[in-house]
């Protein structure tokens, strides 16, 4: 299981990377992937929409179940990644690379800051597959 250090994670699972100039893209673990199966389906929004920390804006549906992507931060869509419509199976060979979702323009770039870096986020799913 991959935990890229230059990313920071959220407690539902997403990632976030820096980009620079207020830009942030938007994805989800290599361990949500890994518990959702086989991805076929994902809604996103599109560029302009507004988007609200740890607030779902879109859904991804797999073999087992459909479950809601929440944003890291708030800001407004700049980009979504038009490859998963065609090929949604992305989000599992390369949820850190070409299985991104969104980019967002931040409003604050200082809410990256509130959440955790690899080594946290590493912990919190270590705890996880002790209770499974």
């Amino acid at each position: 299981m991959e935990f890229p250090e230059d990313l920071r994670y959220t407690r539902e699972h997403e990632w976030a990377r820096d980009e620079g100039d207020g830009r942030v893209r938007v994805g989800i673990t290599d361990y949500a992937q890994d518990k959702l199966g086989d991805v076929v389906y994902v809604e996103l929004p599109e560029p302009g929409a507004e988007v609200r920390a740890m607030e779902s804006f879109g859904e991804v549906e797999s073999t087992k179940s459909v479950s809601d992507l929440f944003s890291p931060v708030d800001g407004t869509v700049v980009e979504r990644n038009t490859l998963l419509e065609e090929r949604p199976e992305l989000v599992n060979e390369d949820p850190y690379g070409q299985g991104w979702m969104i980019v967002v323009q931040v409003r604050d770039p200082s809410q990256l800051d509130r959440l955790m870096d690899a080594n946290a986020y590493r912990a919190f799913v270590e705890e996880l597959r002790r209770g499974e």
